[in-house]
């Protein structure tokens, strides 16, 4: 990488839904991007028709996007590493990359989630795992659903680092006429933002799956905001970054989009439909929020910090706890004032 730190090949580590559409985000910037896949058929897909029909169906990606099942390949001569799989599996595939990573080279992280059993951020994993400083990381937080993003509406992202100098260089690589960008130093806001959204999305959507209204969603994003925001503060989080892009911004889209993966979870288990239920009917796939709710709220007890909302979510999905019982429960806690 230049003294600079300018952007302009990167590897994006995931060819998902997300990171296919941030590889197009940053082809359309005018950035050369090499895309990994798992899959033989998704990166010949990417190569042959320009497209990921799996993830992205009647999505056109840019040429400048090319696609290889081959770490090493994606990897060599990067500016800057896109990680672009799932919260849960970001520590043991990036220790089969960490021998190949560039010295120097930016990671930026997609992954929105807090590990089971460490209870480490997604940063914290990849400094880590890598053997770097925070200063080498980055993490990409707002509402950024990946379908609209990948058809050019416009949207706003935040991209958080604690090298302001490195955040505005990823800036740069990533602006279009339909995707703009915004820096932050606060990692640990950005980060609990995003991870939280998804825990506080499941709940919107068992609500939904319910039969409740507008009344009940605006309820639970409000004050599933100010548990996210008192948990961040704890690990010392600027309270100012949940009123952004990748606190409010992200926590709307998600918990009112019948795009989010995680709304839709909930409103299956809304129904009356079982863990197992719903993610059958996923595809098999399992929303990160169904994770990420067990160490979220272990990271709330452990540091003093009341989360009933995340607390409730993770009962229903992993204690049996029935949605009815969630709802009675939350309406009948003691009167406080906000």
């Amino acid at each position: 990488m230049t003294s600079s730190r300018e952007v302009r090949h990167v590897a994006v580590l995931g060819a998902g839904s997300w990171g296919t559409a941030f590889a197009k985000v940053l082809a359309d910037a005018g950035r050369t991007v090499v895309l990994w896949a798992r899959r033989p058929e998704v990166a010949a897909a990417v190569n042959d028709g320009h497209a990921n029909p799996g993830y992205l169906p009647g999505v056109e990606l840019p040429s400048a996007i090319t696609a290889t099942t081959v770490a090493a390949t994606a990897l060599a001569g990067a500016d800057a590493v896109v990680l672009a799989v799932p919260a849960q599996t970001l520590r043991s595939n990036l220790a089969t990359w960490r021998a190949l990573l560039p010295p120097e080279t930016t990671l930026v992280s997609l992954a929105k989630g807090v590990e089971l059993g460490t209870l480490k951020r997604m940063s914290e994993v990849v400094m880590e795992v890598a053997g770097v400083g925070s200063s080498q990381v980055a993490v990409v937080s707002g509402p950024n659903l990946a379908r609209e993003i990948a058809a050019g509406e416009p949207t706003a992202t935040v991209i958080a680092c604690v090298d302001h100098d490195r955040a505005v260089a990823l800036q740069r690589a990533c602006t279009t006429s339909y995707f703009r960008s915004y820096t932050n130093t606060d990692v640990v806001g950005c980060e609990l933002g995003g991870a939280g959204k998804n825990v506080i999305a499941l709940a919107c959507g068992i609500a939904t799956g319910m039969g409740f209204g507008d009344n009940t969603r605006a309820s639970l994003i409000t004050r599933g905001l100010a548990e996210t925001a008192r948990l961040g503060v704890a690990l010392g989080a600027d309270p100012l970054t949940f009123a952004g892009l990748a606190g409010l911004g992200d926590l709307v889209a998600t918990c009112s989009s019948p795009l989010s993966r995680n709304r839709t979870f909930g409103q299956r288990l809304g129904r009356g439909e079982t863990l197992g239920q719903a993610e059958a009917a996923n595809h098999g796939q399992v929303a990160e929020g169904v994770k990420s709710c067990v160490s979220i709220c272990e990271l709330g007890e452990r540091h003093g910090v009341e989360l009933p909302i995340a607390n409730a979510v993770r009962r229903v999905c992993h204690e049996g706890l029935t949605a009815a019982a969630m709802a009675k429960e939350l309406i009948s806690r003691a009167p406080r004032p906000e």
